[in-house]
């Protein structure tokens, strides 16, 4: 393979779904019983964009965004597991809590959008919250 297809393989390689997510963080269990993490929003994105937590346990999202203009929201959303979660992100750090009742994966995502603009989760401001046993 010449060098100008191995470009292009490497282009829509980057390009692809899920290209360029950290590694999966799991939820630290504290000695009250409750999973922990940390989530940062940002200029389109969320730190940690993956999150592993445990069906069953209560879970807290700290979540904050980073100093700005640009407002910024949290969107959890999935029946089956028993999460609704619908938040603004604050520059204060502000607990979010929920219990999944199912295994799986959903999305999480910001559903902000200025007009004529992409939505911040078409511009990557999204990630995955993966339940597991």
């Amino acid at each position: 393979m010449n060098g100008r297809w191995q470009g292009v393989l490497l282009l829509l390689a980057a390009l692809a779904p899920g290209a360029g997510r950290a590694e999966p963080v799991q939820a630290r269990l504290d000695a009250d019983g409750v999973q922990r993490v940390e989530v940062v929003g940002g200029n389109y994105f969320f730190r940690p964009d993956h999150i592993v937590v445990r069906v069953g346990l209560p879970v807290e999202l700290v979540v904050r965004k980073e100093p700005g203009l640009t407002p910024h929201s949290l969107v959890i959303w999935s029946p089956r597991m028993g999460l609704d979660v619908d938040e603004m992100l604050g520059r204060r750090e502000k607990p979010i809590r929920f219990t999944p009742t199912a295994t799986g994966q959903t999305p999480f995502y910001c559903r902000e959008k200025l007009a004529f603009f992409p939505s911040h989760q078409e511009r990557g401001m999204a990630g995955i919250l993966e339940v597991v046993e």
